[in-house]
């Protein structure tokens, strides 16, 4: 394309929505439009925007077809990452950041100008793959591809397709099992200071935290009791690189593996990144280093390939090719967090994302074409001989519980983010019969209803070439796929809410629908029920008694089918090569875990009708959103879930180190002993079912709270009034000028408080972003966010404990009311369990402490947190660090600590704050 460089050339014109209005940049120049012309534009002109969905959420228009410059840089510039607005495209490829509206809109045109031109340079990196993907776009009237294919030019000859591209992994020997070595700590101390760098501050903290931590790396001196290791070390202490000293010490000097795991995806990341100071060149650092995630994470390449052939069409279709264009660019195939865009699947729907991933258990293994070139496969045999493998919570916990060792084992584990296992280990090893739990059974025995699109296998298709030798194989076959028939097929939701249902199961949830209906109160009609297995109908006990025996006649022939496929891998015949026999593995792995789960369901059914196990915690739920029903059955909790974290994560292992900046519970009685903390540490990591005592270590935060921060509490804000929170939030983030993260306790308020503040926050040139609200993934949000310092973001829990937004991006946060736990059965069975309204206590405090730590993320930062709530118990504030002020008062004055402590102008007598003249001193922030 000659002269791409230039703008003007481009034939389409670039329309922004900007906090100042709509503009248009043509040829012709730029001028403002109002909504309706800019509608009408958009209907009749294709034209160049930033992100379809937001833009068309803004303008109130349905969906947008046209230029959407995100899908160019995706193509042009396939596992980079970039903000997803016009600033964040500039910014990523080296383009001048215009904020203003006219200058905005025309800027879209120079990135877009900018794209082709590296696109058509012949040092384009990218260019593998680039021509035979952008014509597949054009047959699927991509906008963009006849720009792109004439900056590409003709192909000079063809080029090998992404499933024959991209490399095979290899078989190696078996891990050996790591030797038995004491670290030598002046060697772990050494090594800290390579990491840390010349010339660093030496912080005394940090070299006591990786002291304490080696000690989980001694050898192990009584079986089932590994060496455990608690450490809070508060935020600034520099915990990562505290423990990557001594853990890459151990698995190089050991030959061992050690997992880091965390709770959030972001601290992944992050841990990721930090492992480039151990290990400088990516080659190594690829071998050294791996990040590990569940298969749910990971493209399927057999899902893609099946997709780029048909099954996906229009702009699904699109979506496929792009995520075609990536996998020949990917570091690792991680489609949930990894380097593709998160922002690329909210283009075209998230559904479209979760079916080229492995979600239901129906991977065919060495069976599939592309088995040695699989993305999860690669990933699980590098982590089988590295030296540090970074997961998560749930994908340890689910290893450990399978049985899975990956490698050399599981004998070493540090999990940062500590305070979460308790939640992570309470979801782990939860069991739920539900419909929709029920039906992705049927459809991994049965396989898909006849209408059903995609390539869902059921048992036979994967299984019955394994089997097909025997007759009586292939009976056990036909029994499984019958038996499986009892449980709910396609339409039971409708059938079961009409009273009609067919089969055992549909009968059973039938039942429940109807016991939580009749025990529920009138003002809980639009939201999700549930109430206490007691006390239950007759008709409920006796439609669980048929289930049970149902699902029993539907475990034997499973039972029967693994013994087969056992004593085929014992017995080897001369047709089982390996390939086969990676097969047969993956086929008795994913049955031995539906075999756990029925034998779950099984147990829950024995129990209606009879005393309550006294381990667990059991309800029925009846799950709706805006009112509309879409899953209902029973539940079962472990009421510790601590204790199977024990015995199936923490007894196996040698060495275990939990850490955090909140580890310790803040138990706020007086009267509580003065360890209590400690005890309630212990209580929450499973550390207490185990039989040696954990070892503890605690480092204060460096940072100056007292000077940096300050705790408000609005008292004049009631909570249920909309208008006055709103009110509350509008003023404190147009006083903070931005650089604000509010926080929610109920998605319903948060999007009431959003419709009333976002316009006039957008006329006071301060942009807002919403969870549940703007179709962009969680993660994305923050990432836009943290490249605005005027932005705010609202948001609910996932905000409250996962990010990571150091300097003048974030300096106030709000949270609209004290995190109180919600009244649920299964919270009030723990409460009764652990201590009544300490148990309360300990969990909301948790929580505040969690928000406040958003607040300051390095030295140099400032901030005010304000809690909005008339009654804040004084005792919750014990959580707060100590020397923090805490500042009960009204909005007004609230507004002026937040404008002082931002650096903004103060528009009113300070000595109003406390009414007196010494408020100046009182509060440092205002002078």
């Amino acid at each position: 394309m000659p002269n791409s460089t230039d703008p003007a050339l481009l034939p389409h014109p670039a329309l922004a929505v900007a906090l100042d209005g709509i503009w248009v940049a043509d040829a012709n120049g730029t001028h403002r439009l109002e909504r309706a012309e800019a509608v009408r534009l958009l209907t009749g002109t294709p034209a160049i925007f930033v992100n379809a969905p937001v833009v068309a959420a803004k303008l109130g228009y349905g969906e947008l077809n046209g230029f959407d410059l995100l899908e160019l840089f995706a193509f042009a510039r396939p596992a980079q990452f970039a903000v997803p607005t016009g600033a964040g495209l500039a910014t990523a490829i080296g383009e001048q950041v215009a904020d203003e509206g006219p200058k905005a809109a025309d800027m879209l045109r120079r990135i877009a100008a900018r794209l082709l031109a590296e696109m058509e340079a012949n040092e384009y990196a990218a260019r593998p793959g680039a021509w035979d993907t952008a014509q597949a776009l054009s047959r699927s009237n991509w906008a963009w591809a006849p720009l792109v294919l004439k900056a590409l030019g003709v192909q000079a000859k063809p080029e090998r397709s992404l499933f024959t591209s991209l490399p095979k992994w290899e078989d190696t020997a078996a891990p050996q099992t790591p030797r038995t070595i004491t670290l030598d700590r002046d060697d772990v101390a050494r090594r800290l200071r390579r990491l840390t760098g010349p010339g660093a501050e030496e912080r005394q903290g940090q070299r006591d935290f990786a002291a304490a931590v080696t000690r989980a790396f001694d050898p192990r001196q009584v079986e089932g009791a590994p060496n455990m290791v608690l450490a809070e070390a508060g935020t600034g202490i520099g915990k990562t690189l505290g423990y990557l000293a001594p853990a890459s010490a151990w698995a190089e000097q050991a030959g061992g593996t050690v997992w880091l795991s965390t709770y959030t995806k972001a601290l992944q990341r992050q841990l990721d990144a930090e492992t480039a100071r151990l290990y400088p060149d990516p080659a190594l650092r690829r071998k050294k280093a791996v990040v590990r995630k569940g298969r749910e994470n990971y493209l399927c390449l057999l899902n893609l390939e099946d997709a780029v052939q048909g099954s996906f069409s229009g702009r699904a279709g699109i979506y496929a090719r792009l995520v075609e264009r990536w996998a020949r660019y990917t570091s690792g195939g991680d489609m949930i967090g990894g380097d593709l865009p998160g922002w690329l699947a909210g283009l075209f729907g998230r559904a479209a994302q979760t079916a080229l991933t492995d979600r239901r258990g129906e991977c065919v293994y060495a069976a599939c074409p592309h088995y040695r070139r699989c993305f999860i496969e690669r990933a699980t045999r590098a982590s089988a001989d590295a030296d540090l493998v970074i997961a998560n919570h749930a994908l340890v916990m689910v290893n450990a519980a399978r049985g899975k060792s990956e490698g050399r084992g599981l004998t070493r584990i540090v999990f940062d983010e500590g305070h979460h296992l308790f939640d992570a280990a309470d979801s782990t090893f939860a069991l739920d019969l539900t419909g929709s739990e029920a039906i992705e059974m049927r459809r991994w025995i049965i396989g898909p209803e006849k209408k059903m699109k995609g390539r869902r296998r059921g048992l036979t298709a994967r299984l019955g070439d394994l089997v097909a030798f025997e007759e009586a194989g292939s009976a056990l076959l036909d029994d499984a796929v019958e038996a499986a028939r009892c449980l709910p097929a396609d339409g039971w939701l409708k059938r079961v809410g009409e009273g009609a249902p067919h089969g055992a199961i549909e009968v059973l949830l039938a039942e429940v629908r109807q016991a939580v209906l009749a025990r529920s109160k009138p003002n809980e009609a639009g939201y999700g029920l549930e109430t206490e297995i007691a006390e239950l109908p007759p008709t409920l006990v006796e439609a669980a008694g048929t289930a049970m025996q149902a699902l029993e006649q539907m475990a034997i022939p499973l039972r029967k089918l693994s013994a087969r496929l056992v004593a085929l891998l014992e017995e080897a015949p001369d047709w089982l090569d390996a390939p086969g026999r990676a097969r047969v593995d993956g086929a008795l792995s994913g049955m031995e875990w539906r075999m756990s789960i029925l034998s779950g369901w099984i147990g829950l059914l024995a129990r209606i009708g009879g005393p309550p196990d006294a381990d667990f915690v059991d309800w029925m739920a009846l799950d709706r959103h805006d009112g509309r029903e879409f899953d209902m059955g029973l539940r079962r909790h472990w009421l510790d879930p601590t204790k199977p974290l024990a015995g199936v994560v923490l007894e196996p292992a040698h060495g275990v180190v939990v850490t955090s900046a909140t580890l310790r519970g803040k138990v706020l009685d007086p009267g509580a002993p003065a360890d209590a903390d400690w005890q309630t540490s212990e209580m929450r990591t499973g550390a207490n079912h185990l039989p040696l005592p954990a070892q503890r270590f605690q480092a204060e935060s460096p940072f100056d709270y007292a000077r940096n921060t300050r705790v408000v509490i609005v008292t004049d804000v009631q909570r249920g009034n909309i208008p006055a929170l709103a009110g509350a939030y509008r003023c404190l983030i147009e006083a903070a000028g931005g650089g604000t993260l509010g926080l929610f306790t109920a998605i319903s308020r948060l999007k009431a408080v959003h419709a009333r503040i976002a316009g006039p926050l957008a006329a006071a040139r301060l942009p807002l972003h919403a969870q549940h609200v703007d179709p962009i993934d969680a993660g994305t949000l923050v990432d836009m966010f943290r490249a605005d310092p005027r932005a705010s973001l609202l948001g609910t829990d996932a905000l409250r404990d996962g990010v990571d937004v150091p300097g003048e991006s974030l300096r106030l946060v709000i949270l609209e009311g004290v995190p109180w736990a919600r009244p649920t059965v299964l919270h009030a069975a723990r409460r009764a369990a652990f201590g009544g309204k300490a148990y309360d206590d300990l969990i909301t405090g948790g929580r505040l402490a969690q928000a406040f730590g958003r607040l300051i993320r390095r030295a140099t930062d400032r901030g005010v947190f304000v809690l909005l709530g008339a009654a804040v118990p004084t005792r919750l504030t014990q959580v707060f660090p100590p020397g923090c002020d805490v500042i009960r008062t009204d909005l007004a004055t609230a507004r002026e600590i937040v404008a002082a402590q931002s650096g903004r102008e103060v528009h009113s007598d300070v000595t109003k704050i406390s009414g007196d003249a010494d408020a100046s001193a009182r509060y440092p922030g205002l002078r």
